[in-house]
């Protein structure tokens, strides 16, 4: 039995998911479950109190996102090691988590050896991205990528916005949305706004909430 057990932190909003995460890490001789959070408010006060070796981070987490959780656990601890374990497959996604300050990145389909294996490099002072994450960060920097005004256009696309509705939205003449409308089209390398709409989902440009 290891003398000092890594101490994990789980944050996820599914309690099903940390149910199963908590078999799969209290199984391991050389792991230990110190807490479980369903917000981002609660993981970074958890990660205040316990300070675990490993944080293992959703980023579709109400109110508070999981990406702004990486960024105020990051706050708290320059050297925090976060683990994120997401849905999320898109490129955007990836680059943002990683620039937040995230360790390295994880999708809740690769929930198999993988994950102890990367827990156990983390904690060693590894920053491994499996070949799956590191191809779509390829991928991404061989795109242009969009302003973030033209994220904010997309979104407001992807609500069922018009340009004039658009332009009142953000303070911009109707001019100066189609612009935008056409730049995001070129980038995105669609023809039309739903593609684009759809396209910047898949990648993580946007996230649409019912």
């Amino acid at each position: 039995m290891p003398k000092n057990k890594i101490r994990i932190l789980c944050v996820d909003d599914h309690r099903i998911m940390l149910g199963g995460l908590e078999l799969m890490i209290n199984r391991q001789p050389d792991m230990t479950l110190i807490g479980s959070a369903t917000t981002g408010e609660e993981a970074v006060s958890l990660f205040r109190q316990h300070r675990p070796d490993v944080t293992l981070m959703d980023l579709q987490l109400p109110v508070m996102t999981g990406l702004e959780a990486i960024r105020a656990i990051r706050q708290v601890s320059p050297e925090a090691r976060i683990i994120v374990l997401t849905m999320y497959s898109g490129d955007e996604d990836i680059h943002r988590a990683l620039a937040a300050g995230a360790t390295t990145y994880l999708l809740k389909d690769m929930l198999t050896d993988d994950l102890m294996r990367v827990i156990r490099g983390v904690h060693a002072g590894e920053r491994e991205l499996l070949p799956v994450v590191q191809s779509r960060l390829e991928e991404r920097s061989h795109r242009p990528a969009l302003t973030p005004r033209e994220i904010q256009v997309t979104e407001l696309i992807g609500r069922g916005l018009r340009n004039k509705e658009i332009a009142w939205q953000l303070g911009i003449s109707e001019e100066t949305v189609q612009v935008h409308v056409k730049s995001i089209l070129i980038k995105l390398c669609v023809n039309d706004r739903t593609a684009a709409v759809h396209v910047a989902t898949m990648r993580g440009i946007i996230h649409l909430t019912p």
